[in-house]
């Protein structure tokens, strides 16, 4: 392999992994989205559902259609339940994707600092 190949080589690792990243950084927004969702999505059900369940006038449901009071009450537990879940899956990926961004940032400020330490070096045009 001579030199110039090498060369093309690293610089094509180099562009797929900023087209990698650029990649990730679309996936991030979606997921921000996911997260937002399990901020105000899951507390409004968990509201909504504990509503429900401590109102006067559905215990009389409840105690009124037997079957169907306990299949109602599993099913609104279940609701609370994996609200919780998701909005502690929601919290968790916000921290991960805040300490993320954090450092690709830092990744940034190195690799322009090193391309323009390298561009001053050897008298290239920075771009």
């Amino acid at each position: 392999m001579t030199d110039d190949e090498i060369q093309r080589s690293r610089f094509d690792i180099l562009d797929l992994m900023d087209s990698f990243i650029s990649k990730i950084l679309e996936l991030r927004r979606i997921l921000l989205g996911v997260s937002l969702s399990g901020f105000i999505l899951a507390p409004f059900a968990i509201g909504l559902s504990v509503f429900l369940l401590t109102h006067k006038n559905f215990v009389i449901v409840l105690d009124n259609e037997y079957d169907f009071g306990v299949a109602l009450s599993i099913l609104l537990g279940l609701i609370i339940a994996i609200s919780v879940g998701w909005m502690i899956t929601g919290i968790r990926q916000y921290k991960t994707l805040k300490s993320w961004n954090r450092k690709y940032n830092e990744y940034l400020q190195q690799k322009d600092e090193i391309d323009k330490k390298i561009a001053s070096q050897y008298g290239l045009d920075p771009d």
